[in-house]
């Protein structure tokens, strides 16, 4: 654990010695921030409810955490620093996982700082704790997952721009998927599959203040699916 704990602040602070991180997470906050209030009218409204706001933070990640999980392992391709973390006394699990918290970390902060404005909004209207941190805990599910998903084509991608590109195509596909299959009219097993494979489907229920055990299974399911994929990954470029 030392190793990668080691490897996570390692990679900390690479990421704030960016300008990237810093952009990242004031895009976020930004877009979440004025999507609520100007595009979807949340005065206007008249309700005191934020399920709109944790829908936007779902689909703000398909581009977040891309733009995060980029430079993960193709930015140590580019620069020539990829053979040598491989050469250090480190498992290709232990540099998985301490990436991992790393870009975790960062998500982390992002989402942290996004608290301010519910406990704002709560002063116009009745909120519900238990339905707000029901919320927040679907964010950091999803949010976890996603980075996973990255890192997971960053390791397959050869520069940060495909490794952007792959993991915000892919967050787009799952989060959409269950959305094709009502638009396209599937139904049965065909539906089911995508409802399954959909963040947004399992998102769904936290974004009401609904805490489902079947729906944290499958974050942390996807999460550890992409974990395990991406040292085999790495492992496997060593060897070739």
């Amino acid at each position: 654990m030392r190793a990668v704990l080691t490897i996570a602040r390692r990679e900390m602070r690479s990421s704030f010695n960016s300008p990237v991180a810093y952009g990242v997470i004031i895009s976020f906050l930004l877009f979440t921030a004025v999507s609520l209030f100007f595009l979807d009218a949340f005065f206007t409204r008249n309700q005191a409810d934020l399920r709109q706001y944790f829908d936007l933070m779902l689909k703000a990640f398909a581009f977040v955490i891309p733009a995060i999980t980029m430079r993960s392992w193709a930015e140590e391709r580019r620069t020539g620093t990829y053979e040598l973390l491989l050469t250090l006394p480190f498992t290709e699990v232990q540099l998985v996982l301490g990436k991992f918290l790393a870009a975790f970390g960062l998500a982390l902060i992002a989402i942290l700082l996004t608290v301010p404005l519910p406990l704002t909004v709560s002063l116009l209207g009745s909120f519900d704790p238990g339905v707000l941190v029901a919320q927040y805990l679907g964010v950091v599910m999803a949010a976890g997952a996603a980075v996973a998903l990255g890192q997971w084509v960053s390791s397959l991608a050869k520069n940060q721009v495909s490794a952007f590109l792959g993991a915000a195509f892919a967050m787009i596909f799952l989060v959409f998927i269950n959305t094709l299959s009502s638009f396209l009219g599937m139904g049965g097993l065909v539906a089911a599959v995508f409802n399954w494979l959909s963040l947004a489907f399992h998102y769904e229920a936290f974004a009401r203040g609904v805490a489902d055990s079947r729906d944290l299974a499958y974050f942390v399911a996807v999460g550890a699916l992409f974990i395990f994929l991406s040292p085999w990954n790495l492992g496997r470029r060593k060897w070739s």
